[in-house]
């Protein structure tokens, strides 16, 4: 399943934020940076975790920060944050989180696709713990580019194969 667009400006490695609405703004910004979104989507995203609470935590140590399609969303886009120290959001599982994907799409199924493209990535069990330790954003690439092939599919060229 294809993912929407994640540019190298929309990775940010060992973020310094301390408290969960700095982590969403450096999603969001990192949204921005990518021409994913205007201003205005990153205080939706965090108007939906102080409407909804923690939901977005979705696995221990990952939130996806996403807000509904609107005129602040450009294009499809994905961003990842990765969290120098362990930021609680309120969950009562899942907390602390450790990487943020932001999340900015212009549509309906274009969430659903997204979506179901993340579940893939994310059913691998290491993925989390490899985003987390990233140190670059090659290593982030690889975590997405793997789930986007399917089992026994050749790597592209150039890539070594597992």
């Amino acid at each position: 399943m294809t993912l929407p667009p994640l540019a190298d400006s929309a990775i940010v490695l060992h973020d310094e934020s301390t408290e969960w609405r700095a982590a969403v703004r450096a999603v969001g910004r990192a949204l921005a940076r990518s021409g994913a979104t205007r201003e205005g989507y990153t205080e939706r995203m965090i108007g939906v975790l102080e409407e909804f609470g923690a939901y977005i935590v979705i696995a221990p140590g990952l939130a996806l920060a996403h807000a509904r399609p609107g005129p602040d969303v450009v294009r499809n886009g994905l961003a990842v944050v990765t969290l120098a120290e362990p930021v609680p959001f309120g969950h009562p599982h899942n907390d602390p989180v450790r990487v943020v994907v932001g999340l900015a799409v212009t549509g309906a199924d274009e969430h659903v696709a997204s979506v179901a493209g993340l579940a893939n990535v994310f059913n691998e069990r290491s993925a989390i713990e490899r985003l987390a330790a990233a140190s670059t954003i090659d290593e982030v690439r690889e975590v997405f580019d793997g789930a986007d092939r399917a089992p026994g599919r050749p790597a592209p060229a150039g890539e070594a194969s597992a």
